[in-house]
């Protein structure tokens, strides 16, 4: 079993949200809800696997929040 961290986003436009995991070209997705989303994933990122191991172009580090007055 592989763990991968993802992003989620919603697209202003559409209300979609968008996955993707950071740093790994190709693996990204979209979904209605959070399930629909990760499942999407979640398929996206084994079909990637069937490629072989990937390779990063960056590592996700953290997500943080900043005040700004």
């Amino acid at each position: 079993m592989r763990t991968f961290r993802f992003v989620v986003e919603r697209d202003p436009e559409t209300g979609v949200l968008v996955g993707y995991v950071p740093g790994w070209p190709g693996a990204h997705t979209q979904g209605d809800d959070v399930d629909e989303l990760q499942q999407n994933l979640r398929e996206v990122i084994e079909m990637l696997l069937e490629d072989g191991e990937p390779t990063f172009e960056s590592e996700f580090v953290d997500v943080r929040t900043i005040q700004v007055a």
